[in-house]
């Protein structure tokens, strides 16, 4: 088990590293800056906000300013903030720094108002994505061949071909236009998340259908679940005590890289219903060249990929004893 933690940490090191360096070269590598939009700007005042933000520096010393606190100006900081402070702490001791076009905040500051709003529609989504699709997956392997079966296929193929994009343009029309039941932006009570996360879970439902199925299928054809038929056992009892825990052994693969899809997918969901959610932070830092917003927000849902992946591999030791931790 400890093995185990220590090798995920390593190779959690490594990843964040080679994510905060090929994030850090991108953007950089875009013409312009987040300042060079301004043309209102004096000229002095455009420079003066370059040396504060340190962008007037070589690219190898913004990069050494950005992953941890080291005192690279011989001088000192140059440009302090009230307390005495240099405006960039390091990735390394937590500080993601300042937002650049939000002055006021830093990106931690926008992370932590932005990411309880975003956890809470993949929450809503997440929740969507697994009722319609076990219930789905179970009814299609339950009565295979049959018209429900070929209906829940259906189901999952279109879910599967339709982006979110698009499913949010059927349901405004339908739920808002044309049956006025839920409102069509905004962000407040729980009828605001209903759409969205029906939006942003339907594609996901589609998969964890299909998954579902194609386990529950191989279980079903299994000795030990014809036994328990034999023996007299309800069908119902069945397939919920017995059946259902080895079906969803593919779902449970899923739900890690489908979690992260969920939070990480929320982009566009978020735009489209005007919720002020991580996900429109990550769109607006990228139309704004924010670098360290936009950092920022590439660094957390790198660590929520990489947390949610293990928390997988750990459940499915759980879920089946002829696992261990070491072959996950």
């Amino acid at each position: 088990m400890i093995a185990f933690f220590l090798r995920r940490a390593l190779w959690f090191a490594l990843t964040l590293w080679a994510v905060v360096t090929v994030s850090f070269v991108l953007m950089r590598s875009v013409r312009g800056g987040p300042f060079s939009n301004e043309r209102t700007l004096h000229p002095a005042i455009e420079r003066n906000l370059q040396a504060r933000y340190h962008l007037d520096w070589p690219l190898w010393k913004q990069y050494l300013q950005y992953i941890g606190p080291l005192n690279l100006d011989e001088a000192g900081p140059r440009f302090l903030d009230g307390d005495g402070s240099d405006p960039f702490g390091g990735v390394l001791v937590g500080d993601l720094g300042p937002s650049f076009k939000y002055r006021d905040f830093t990106v931690n500051d926008i992370i932590a108002q932005s990411l309880p709003i975003s956890v809470a529609l993949g929450t809503i989504a997440l929740l969507w994505a697994l009722l319609l699709g076990l219930a789905t997956g179970i009814s299609s392997a339950l009565w295979r061949g049959t018209r429900t079966d070929v209906a829940m296929r259906l189901f999952a193929t279109t879910g599967i071909a339709l982006p979110n994009f698009v499913i949010a343009g059927f349901l405004i029309l339908l739920f808002v236009f044309g049956l006025p039941l839920f409102p069509v932006a905004g962000w407040g009570t729980l009828r605001h998340l209903v759409l969205p996360g029906f939006a942003l879970g339907a594609p996901f439902a589609a998969y964890i259908s299909r998954l579902t199925r194609t386990g529950m299928l191989e279980v079903l054809s299994q000795d030990w679940i014809r036994t328990a038929h034999a023996k007299g056992l309800p069908a119902r009892l069945v397939v919920l005590r017995h059946a259902l825990k080895g079906g969803i052994l593919p779902v449970v693969s899923y739900l890690g890289p489908a979690t992260a899809g969920i939070l990480t997918g929320s982009l566009v969901i978020e735009k489209i219903f005007a919720i002020p959610g991580t996900g429109s932070h990550f769109v607006n830092s990228a139309l704004n060249r924010d670098y360290t917003l936009s950092m920022g927000v590439t660094i957390l849902y790198t660590v929520l990929v990489y947390a949610l992946n293990m928390l997988v591999d750990l459940a499915y030791t759980f879920l089946d004893p002829r696992i261990s931790v070491e072959d996950a």
